[in-house]
């Protein structure tokens, strides 16, 4: 699907509710605008997450326009949309001044720390140590939550784990290097 030079790739299936024409303007009434908003982030959750994209480029997302039925948010609607994404927990932005481009959390750092641990304990990682590295990118973690996860928020997930006393990080000779030891 085309949308203003960008497409939206074949193999991402859009949900019913985006072929809906309401769904291209912010609703006034509060109770069905949170709903609207729900199903804003859940999209655009779901589309950089499954394509693995980190960062939202507002003026490139293809989402905000449909073709099919001749709708697009408005720079407004789209601002409400990011700041309900952000307020949220789900993004961040990369640059506050211009407020061009969002961090997507593709999950919270507290949600990804406890996949972490859970799969370290799963995979008897405990009393061993593992790269951050391995975190990102290993075999181990394939189709793992954290698989792929913007590099910042696998560190900031990290911290939490640290800051509950579940693993140590211990620096490397580069960032990729450095190792995790989980208790």
């Amino acid at each position: 699907m085309s949308s203003g030079g960008t497409i939206i790739p074949s193999s991402f299936e859009l949900p019913d509710f985006y072929h809906f024409p309401p769904f291209f303007t912010i609703q006034p009434v509060l109770s069905t605008r949170e709903k609207q908003l729900g199903q804003w982030r859940e999209l655009l959750l779901k589309y950089h997450t499954d394509l693995k994209i980190t960062t939202l480029i507002l003026h490139e997302c293809p989402l905000w326009k449909n073709n099919s039925i001749n709708r697009q948010l408005t720079k407004e609607e789209i601002q409400i949309v990011v700041d309900d994404l952000i307020t949220s927990g789900y993004g961040e932005w990369e640059d506050e001044h211009t407020k061009t481009r969002v961090r997507i959390l593709w999950r919270k750092p507290e949600q990804l720390a406890s996949d972490i641990y859970d799969w370290a304990v799963a995979n008897g990682y405990v009393n061993s140590i593992c790269t951050v590295y391995e975190l990102h990118s290993g075999e181990d973690v394939n189709g793992m939550s954290f698989q792929g996860v913007d590099e910042e928020l696998l560190r900031r997930a990290l911290g939490v784990l640290e800051g509950q006393g579940k693993c140590a990080l211990f620096q490397g000779e580069t960032s990729e290097e450095d190792g995790i030891k989980f208790f």
